[in-house]
């Protein structure tokens, strides 16, 4: 695994002829910076995540976490794992919410996109269950900002060769 960081855009400036301005963002900086504005439209009450789906540099499909399209969020009808006090990272199925990296999946899938081969960035490291879709769908570079402990994930994605690399914007 491979730690990335980010220069602050007031580190690095350019000097145009006319003014200086801030040098544009690398790819993996600007797909992680869109991918933090997914998160936005979370409607998980205990973590806001993103992922966007990247071949190309053309972006695929973009997901967020939160409840199945067309049911109640977990804001209308309260937090499962909040009222068991479950822990994060356990009982995943334990959970009215799809992660973000599934929900990026299943986007791609409903409209027919092949996401074979591509690069998936995510806000936060992928957990066990979201690491084995990612492996059969094809998924072959993943950057994230945020992780949490996972070494089954993390022995897994070594295993089928992924590019896992983090990257703090």
């Amino acid at each position: 695994m491979t730690s990335l960081k980010a220069k602050k855009p007031e580190q690095k400036l350019v000097e145009t002829g006319l003014r200086r301005m801030p040098a544009r963002p690398s790819w993996p900086e600007y797909f992680m910076a869109i991918t933090k504005l997914v998160a936005k439209r979370s409607t998980c009450l205990r973590r806001s995540v993103g992922a966007v789906l990247v071949k190309e540099k053309r972006i695929l499909a973009t997901g967020y976490n939160g409840a199945p399209a067309g049911l109640k969020h977990c804001e209308e009808v309260g937090c499962i794992r909040e009222d068991a006090s479950i822990p994060s990272g356990t009982r995943h199925e334990l959970c009215r919410g799809l992660h973000a990296e599934q929900n990026v999946i299943i986007q791609a899938a409903f409209h027919g996109i092949s996401i074979k081969e591509s690069t998936l960035y995510c806000t936060n490291k992928p957990c066990v269950i979201c690491s084995k879709m990612i492996i059969n769908a094809g998924i072959k570079h993943i950057y994230y900002e945020e992780g949490y402990d996972d070494p089954l994930s993390d022995q897994m994605f070594a295993e089928a060769g992924l590019q896992v690399m983090r990257l703090k914007i």
